[in-house]
């Protein structure tokens, strides 16, 4: 068996990641209110969702994953918190395996992971990874530009294509006619933030988080989707007219503080809490977050019914705090796209939120947790 512990926040392989695991969002913070539930008691018409900024909430995260069915070699590899920022703190990371075991970057994108190879003759491979880290709200202030500048060379990296993420053809003429007659970057992010609320939607069915292939959206107008494709979507779009933009993947750790029964994870088994969010870079603002994906899950899941209009009294609190901000009871993993695993024989991957794990058959489906055989959980520390 082996134990290690290692702190969760090398550097990584590009200019551009480091300075995101130093510091990358400038926008102002907060923190979830006390974590109370009564999702089924305020009234409609008095909801609110407003985070503020506060103190920290730190959390202690386990992953256990038992390989049930090993055929020959068996290789894992399981994301590892390594974002640090204005709003989160990844603190240090252990691990216990019967594997051989150890802490790996991609060098590309600068994933943090917990990389695990257990031999050909290993029964039961088993590994169990907790991560501590400290988490808060942002809430955007539109009335102060405050945030020092992003270097160019980091700017330009985040207006990149990615695999999914194309800049031309349909994505370009897309993002075009959603911000015509926007004259700056904040107005251009508030017409592809609406643009996404009204013209996509929640697809319950889509499995684990969606795929967030952007282009085949659009060609087959095709809209719906779950958290990784709108929000890939709105990223897209962001960069497509030159607004530096990037998903941000993580994980629901506890409940809302709002009563909003979607936007908010249940600590003890976190099987299906996989979230992504995103960032925009708006000068004198910095780097803001946004989140139109869980805008559109309150309007196909808060309820029975499906909503259709971001003005509901339901969903506009949600609309408006999402538009700059986010709560405090997520964290995030990485920022990553086009994930290359180590010493992997399969595909890279568009993005890495899920646990990955490779036999002599093949690699296994990360969406299917009970077949995989992994568990996540959470439980706040008290500070």
């Amino acid at each position: 068996m082996t134990t290690h512990t290692s702190p969760a926040t090398r550097a990584t392989a590009s200019s551009a990641r480091r300075k995101f695991m130093r510091n990358s969002a400038l926008a102002l913070v907060g923190t979830a209110l006390p974590t109370i539930n009564f999702a089924q008691t305020v009234p409609v018409a008095t909801r609110q969702f407003s985070p503020k900024p506060a103190e920290w909430r730190t959390f202690e995260v386990t992953t256990r994953v038992d390989m049930a069915k090993p055929q020959g070699g068996t290789r894992l590899w399981l994301p590892v918190p390594s974002v640090n920022s204005d709003w989160q703190q990844s603190l240090e990371s252990s691990y216990s395996s019967n594997g051989t075991a150890r802490m790996e970057d991609d060098n590309t994108t600068g994933a943090r992971m917990l990389f695990v190879d257990f031999a050909a003759d290993q029964a039961k491979p088993f590994v169990e990874l907790t991560s501590r880290i400290r988490t808060r709200s942002r809430a955007q202030d539109w009335s102060q530009k405050t945030a020092v500048a992003e270097d160019a060379a980091t700017l330009k990296f985040w207006t990149q294509p990615t695999d999914l993420l194309p800049m031309d053809g349909i994505v370009r003429t897309t993002a075009q006619e959603a911000t015509r007659g926007a004259k700056t970057d904040v107005e251009k992010v508030q017409k592809i933030y609406d643009w996404i609320v009204t013209n996509t939607f929640r697809e319950p069915k889509v499995r684990g988080c969606g795929e967030g292939d952007i282009k085949t959206m659009l060609e087959t107008n095709n809209l719906g989707g779950k958290c990784a494709d709108l929000n890939a979507l709105f990223v897209g779009l962001c960069r497509a007219v030159g607004v530096p933009a990037r998903d941000v993947y993580g994980l629901r750790v506890a409940p809302s503080a709002f009563g909003y029964r979607e936007l908010g994870g249940n600590s003890a088994s976190l099987k299906g809490a996989q979230h992504c969010r995103a960032e925009v870079y708006l000068k004198g603002y910095g780097w803001v977050g946004m989140d139109p994906a869980d805008v559109a899950k309150v309007m196909r899941q808060e309820t029975q019914e499906w909503i259709k209009s971001a003005s509901n009294p339901l969903v506009a609190p949600v609309n408006k705090g999402l538009f700059g901000g986010w709560e405090g009871n997520w964290m995030a993993y990485n920022v990553a796209h086009d994930v290359v695993l180590p010493q992997s024989s399969g595909p890279k991957l568009g993005f890495f939120m899920y646990p990955a794990a490779e036999t002599a058959a093949g690699r296994l489906d990360s969406y299917a947790p009970d077949d995989f055989k992994y568990q996540i959980s959470a439980k706040e520390l008290s500070a």
